[in-house]
């Protein structure tokens, strides 16, 4: 085999590597490639020290709550600008503390819900990005050893000019490789939307708790 047949295989069986440390890991779940823990579903008492959220009625059916849960959940809207929504949301309820407090309760249960649904989104879409990313290196190491086996071919030459068929081929070889490699930094950035939604999660369970 010639250096560069051996270059090429070397590098086709190095491709797992390159997706991130996950990937060369074994995992309960296969199709999970982030080094972050597998967090399959999320409880609201998981950052809920609050009063009763089913007590508390639907949130969705309090049009007010609905309005502010969302546009607080959203990750367009500034941590910084959250304290200051709620104290006028709560500044409506006057002295009526518990109407308060249960308008609240509401606001958080659909803060839960949506980044919940957010997250749970993007924990799908990181495993579906990780099976494209399996089938895109078993196609890259085939086509590794198919480069290997044309250079190493008895009819191969060290001439200039190669035929098409093979400089095709090697063309495809390092585009596909390109992209697994962007795609694999890519992921790694990817797989930490589910946590930092987590963070804003709890970060906004502990602003609306602190005005109970």
């Amino acid at each position: 085999m010639n250096r560069i047949a051996r270059c090429l295989l070397g590098t086709a069986l190095g491709l797992t590597l390159l997706a991130g440390p996950a990937l060369a890991q074994p995992k309960a779940d296969p199709d999970w490639p982030c080094v972050q823990r597998k967090i399959a579903t999320l409880s609201p008492g998981q950052f809920w020290t609050g009063p009763d959220i089913a007590a508390a009625g639907d949130w969705g059916s309090d049009n007010a709550a609905a309005v502010l849960a969302q546009k607080i959940a959203s990750r367009r809207t500034e941590l910084t600008q959250v304290g200051p929504l709620l104290d006028t949301f709560a500044a409506t309820f006057g002295t009526d503390k518990e109407a308060k407090d249960k308008a609240l309760t509401r606001v958080y249960a659909g803060v839960f819900e949506v980044i919940n649904g957010e997250r749970d989104k993007v924990v799908g879409g990181i495993a579906r990005y990780a099976q494209g990313q399996r089938r895109m290196a078993e196609r890259i190491r085939d086509e590794a050893d198919k480069v290997s086996q044309t250079k190493d071919a008895p009819s191969a030459t060290d001439a200039t000019e190669l035929p098409k068929d093979q400089t095709d081929l090697e063309a495809k070889f390092a585009w596909d490789r390109r992209i697994f490699q962007e795609r694999s930094q890519s992921l790694t950035y990817v797989c930490e939307v589910p946590q930092l939604l987590e963070q804003r999660l709890g970060e906004v369970a502990r602003m609306i708790q602190a005005k109970l």
